[in-house]
């Protein structure tokens, strides 16, 4: 899990240089000399699987000391199981580091894989930068929730020529701009209103949209878009320290989790909330859905749905009583495992502006499917409970039942000026 983010001065915070120094060394120690000429100090860390001698600050076989197999499991004859177990051993190492004000690296796709694993541990905040061979393609994968800055390297990361400078140059000093930045950033933090964290979806969007404008004068509302990457990034952020509460109102990503959908949670949703106890409240906006792309991508076995087409690229389907029920006892599940103030909140009218009574995907069948199960399955305890509400989750009534729950979980902020 990601540290709290403890912001240092550009005096005391150290520039991590990671990256495959037998092979990109002298690319690397370049990248070093920038930041030095911009005052910034520097420790390089050597993720190579190779076993060749290192001149690095932190040695391969430190950082592989790190994994669960130690050495044995990361220096061995096939690249792939290597490199993967190298990655795992630098987000371990990454870890246990203090001081760090900043990352840069540079490489091609195994190097972006094994720099990226430790970058996408470390809060947002923390400058990340990773110059990649790799950057002008897919790179979800590689950044994750996390903030990291992609560079393409245009020309391969081998040796300093007329292009690589230019761009290893630029890098480096976008490095050191953004950490000599740090100090002032964490002075505003240290007077901001809390953060709190809202999901919204287009069939949310009224009643996240009443929260945030009601809460907006005490808090600072973080609105997260639930396709999947919207609560990776919201719960990273709970992770790193950044988020002190959150009202959870669109939990659609779990549809598309089980079912099968294009913007899927991951098996940690909720994971945050369960790790640290942040007041968490909560409620089942969208799960009346699925989301696939063109109508002409949806797969034949779900032929004799009911669909609506979003936008062009967009093409939503109605769950049924059964996947409710599936995603009901899920959710509780992880419910149950959350030690802190847990309010999860039943719209008996609907859980979408086109799950209301005269909507396409108004059923009450499958909505009592999912609320049943939520409430058969969850744990009651002082600090933990499922209340219906009788409205949509967009009118009015839903919007008051949520303040107040939020507002019975959270103290009151104190403003500072």
């Amino acid at each position: 899990m990601p540290r709290e983010l403890k912001t240092n001065t550009p005096q005391t915070a150290t520039a991590l240089v990671v990256g495959t120094f037998d092979t990109k060394g002298q690319e690397l120690y370049f990248i070093c000399e920038q930041l030095r000429s911009h005052g910034i100090t520097v420790k390089t860390v050597d993720l190579s699987t190779s076993g060749s001698p290192s001149t690095a600050d932190v040695t391969p076989e430190e950082v592989a000391g790190l994994h669960p197999g130690k050495g044995a499991a990361v220096f061995g004859t096939d690249r792939g199981q290597s490199i993967a177990a190298m990655a795992e051993a630098f987000a371990a190492w990454i870890l246990r580091e203090d001081g760090i004000g900043g990352v840069i690296s540079a490489g091609g796709s195994g190097g972006t894989t094994l720099a990226t694993a430790g970058m996408r541990k470390l809060p947002v905040g923390i400058p990340k930068i990773m110059v990649s061979t790799v950057a002008s393609g897919e790179v979800g994968h590689y950044v994750g929730p996390a903030d990291i800055m992609m560079m393409y390297s245009v020309a391969d990361v081998q040796g300093i020529n007329s292009i690589t400078e230019r761009i290893l140059s630029n890098a480096a000093n976008a490095l050191a701009g953004m950490m000599k930045g740090l100090s002032a950033v964490g002075e505003k933090r240290a007077t901001a209103r809390p953060a709190v964290g809202l999901t919204m979806f287009g069939v949310t969007t009224p009643c996240v949209q009443a929260i945030q404008k009601r809460l907006a004068v005490d808090y600072d509302c973080l609105i997260f878009h639930a396709t999947g990457t919207g609560g990776r990034s919201m719960e990273h952020l709970v992770d790193s320290g950044l988020i002190s509460s959150l009202i959870d109102i669109t939990t659609t990503e779990v549809a598309d989790l089980l079912v099968g959908g294009i913007f899927p949670a991951t098996e940690d949703r909720f994971g945050a909330s369960i790790r640290t106890g942040v007041p968490y409240v909560g409620s089942v906006g969208a799960l009346d859905m699925v989301n696939f792309g063109p109508r002409n991508t949806v797969p034949e076995k779900f032929s004799t749905r009911r669909f609506v087409v979003h936008n062009p690229n967009v093409t939503l389907m109605r769950t049924t009583p059964d996947e409710n029920r599936a995603m009901g006892q899920w959710i509780a599940i992880r419910l149950n495992q959350m030690e802190g103030e847990v309010r999860f909140l039943l719209p008996e009218q609907g859980v979408s502006l086109i799950d209301a009574p005269g909507k396409p995907f108004h059923d009450l069948e499958a909505d009592n499917a999912l609320f049943e199960a939520i409430e058969v399955t969850l744990r009651p305890t002082s600090r933990r409970s499922v209340t219906r509400v009788n409205a949509n989750i967009n009118d009015p009534e839903f919007v008051e039942a949520v303040l107040d729950a939020f507002r019975s979980i959270t103290p009151n902020p104190e403003r500072k000026n």
